[in-house]
């Protein structure tokens, strides 16, 4: 299946400590959000949603539904350098979205798992394009001298 949707602006990254999400425990405290902005500005955005479009699994109107509630907004990418990699956040659907009330169109729980499983695809695409791409940077973390030897 193939999303033709224009592709929407990069997210502007914010300032959050990742170890907040529960879906993240990052190492370190440079998360260098200021470069890895500006490359999802100077084209990573685009590759990655391209790359993600060609073969989302989401129709136009669920797609709808992700621009209507500005949830490529909430993105959030950092560089984890203790993994040697960018981590990342995807936005998502709460489980109380019935009881919330969110969206017209929103009526089932599959709709709500396609939306939210097709956003941490594009997601993780994003940061394999970063790190591929993009990034020409190494990883500064450095093993302490006294990790036992296990040969």
């Amino acid at each position: 299946m193939s999303l033709d949707v224009e592709t929407p602006n990069p997210p502007e990254l914010r300032e959050v400590d990742p170890n907040e999400y529960d879906d993240a425990e990052v190492s370190g405290g440079e998360y260098r959000r200021d470069e890895l902005e500006a490359f999802l500005r100077e084209g990573a955005w685009e590759d990655a949603f391209t790359q993600w479009a060609r073969s989302s699994d989401l129709d136009a109107a669920e797609w709808a539904i992700v621009e209507d509630l500005g949830l490529v907004s909430r993105y959030d990418f950092f560089w984890d350098d203790f993994a040697d990699r960018v981590g990342y956040h995807a936005p998502g659907l709460p489980e109380d979205w019935k009881e919330r009330d969110l969206h017209p169109h929103l009526d089932s729980w599959g709709t709500v798992s396609a939306i939210n499983a097709g956003l941490t695809e594009l997601g993780q695409i994003a940061c394999e394009v970063l790190k591929d791409e993009y990034i020409d940077w190494e990883a500064e973390y450095e093993a302490p001298d006294d990790l036992p030897d296990f040969d």
